[in-house]
């Protein structure tokens, strides 16, 4: 019989594993690889920002908030866009609202040239987001 001190010092052993983009990208094919690169690029020419990566998706961040996010899948890139606005553009699969001055943006990308400056404007909007300009735009 596991007597109760036992069984606390068992259970603060347990460590929860920790996800890397590594991880994501593991097993992933070279032209996912790419995509995933090239969104990071885009993002990176905005400014500076963070990583907060989990089992099920690697988001990133601004200074108040996270503001886009990247699932690598086996044949192709998804991920979301919190924006100000609605887009319609054939690489956003759906928007919904998700609070009342942002909609969150389910993207879906195949190809490199998916990847174009109209996309890299959505990431800026995005990225403007991350970094709480939501907060004074006076929008919804």
């Amino acid at each position: 019989m596991v007597d109760f001190c036992t069984l606390l010092i068992d259970l603060g052993s347990v460590t929860e594993r920790v996800w890397s983009v590594d991880d994501h990208l593991d097993g992933r094919t070279e032209g996912v690889r790419e995509l995933y690169r090239r969104l990071i690029d885009m993002v990176e020419a905005c400014g500076p920002f963070s990583y907060a990566v989990s089992k099920s998706a690697i988001t990133l961040k601004g200074t108040r908030r996270g503001f886009a996010g990247a699932v690598p899948k086996q044949d192709r890139l998804d991920g979301y866009l919190d924006l100000q606005r609605r887009v319609d553009d054939p690489r956003i699969l759906s928007s919904s609202p998700y609070t009342k001055r942002l909609f969150v943006h389910y993207f879906r990308l195949t190809e490199p040239d998916q990847l174009d400056d109209s996309f890299a404007e959505l990431i800026a909007e995005a990225y403007a987001v991350g970094q709480g300009e939501h907060l004074s735009s006076g929008l919804g």
